[in-house]
């Protein structure tokens, strides 16, 4: 595709994912299956209290979140060479699960109390695989930070289980067992203000730096010879990307697959390049939560978590890139 058909793409991709907020706002079971007719904002208070109070800062919520999960994939990808890795692969979405359950558990469950040391956890998981990963004496950088992040992440996932286990199945397992299928039933502007920062930080750094993720992702010894300050601008990437996903996942829960197969599609649609797929992937990723998130709220009666909507979603499109397109690993050296 050339250049400037991939910048028109772009804006046309913004502009769609423009429409699709809008057009999320009046998606709901109010006040009747699938609609709310935007005249009704004018008339009935009630579906103007539910829009601006309830719908509104959900959806922004889930724009953060797609375009966090999908920025993360992509950074992580290209920096470990692995098109197979994803935001939660360092340890950080279930350090961000024990620190709920730790939260559900025994400090109580305030939403602040949750989110704050959900996010501590997921940051300590990212601390975790990397102090490891300097202890290890083989391998190289990459491989290092995956083994390591695959053992803090195993860590964790144990720990999840026996919280599970000892929780009291009448009161804290239920609400336990919900956090962990992911949702954004509870979000409000206090929790969206809550993340912005964190989110903001991750989509303006990341968008900053992208042109440079195309340098970290050569081999380390082109890349140095190239002029990037590998270490300097590998942990500025991941501690920004990491945070935002960390802060994000405390109130959403566990949201698998976005981080995965977005930047799969971005690559295919814009291209190897960073500059033009990272932020691709990122409105991409917006439009694909908040569409996932229409389908949780109205699909049933009862809303569907949104962590197996993704889930579901996502494996099926992996399954359809596999076949019909192919992935391709690189390897180092």
């Amino acid at each position: 595709m050339r250049k400037e058909n991939i910048s028109r793409t772009l804006l046309l991709l913004g502009l769609g994912v423009l429409v699709v907020l809008l057009g999320s706002v009046f998606i709901g079971r109010y006040p009747e299956p699938y609609w709310l007719p935007p005249k009704l904002l004018g008339e009935d208070q009630l579906a103007r209290q539910l829009v601006l109070n309830l719908r509104l800062p959900r959806l922004l919520t889930a724009l953060l979140l797609g375009m966090i999960l999908s920025a993360a994939g992509s950074i992580l990808q290209m920096i470990f060479r692995n098109p197979l890795v994803e935001p939660g692969f360092l340890g950080v979405s279930q350090g961000a699960a024990f620190g709920a359950a730790v939260s559900i558990l025994w400090l109580g469950s305030h939403p602040l109390t949750i989110e704050l040391t959900a996010t501590f956890f997921g940051l300590l998981g990212l601390g975790l695989s990397y102090l490891i990963s300097t202890r290890i004496r083989y391998g190289g950088w990459v491989l290092r930070l995956v083994l390591s992040g695959v053992a803090v992440s195993a860590l964790f996932s144990a720990g999840v289980g026996i919280l599970k286990y000892i929780a009291d199945p009448l009161t804290e397992l239920p609400e336990l067992t919900f956090w962990l299928l992911g949702g954004l039933y509870s979000v409000t502007w206090r929790d969206f203000l809550y993340v912005l920062p964190f989110a903001l930080a991750g989509i303006f750094t990341v968008y900053a730096m992208r042109w440079r993720v195309n340098l970290l992702s050569l081999n380390d010894d082109t890349a140095f010879s190239l002029g990037a300050s590998l270490t300097r601008e590998r942990i500025i990437l991941l501690t920004v990307t990491i945070s935002a996903t960390a802060a994000l996942t405390a109130i959403s829960g566990v949201i698998g697959w976005v981080g995965l197969i977005v930047p799969h599609i971005s690559r295919r649609l814009f291209g190897a390049s960073a500059e033009k797929s990272i932020p691709a992937a990122m409105l991409l990723g917006g439009a694909f939560t908040m569409i996932a998130d229409d389908l949780a709220r109205t699909l049933l009666p009862g809303e569907i978590p949104l962590g197996i909507l993704t889930s579901a979603i996502g494996a099926i499109l992996f399954i359809y890139l596999m076949i019909n397109i192919g992935i391709k690993v690189r390897r180092d050296g």
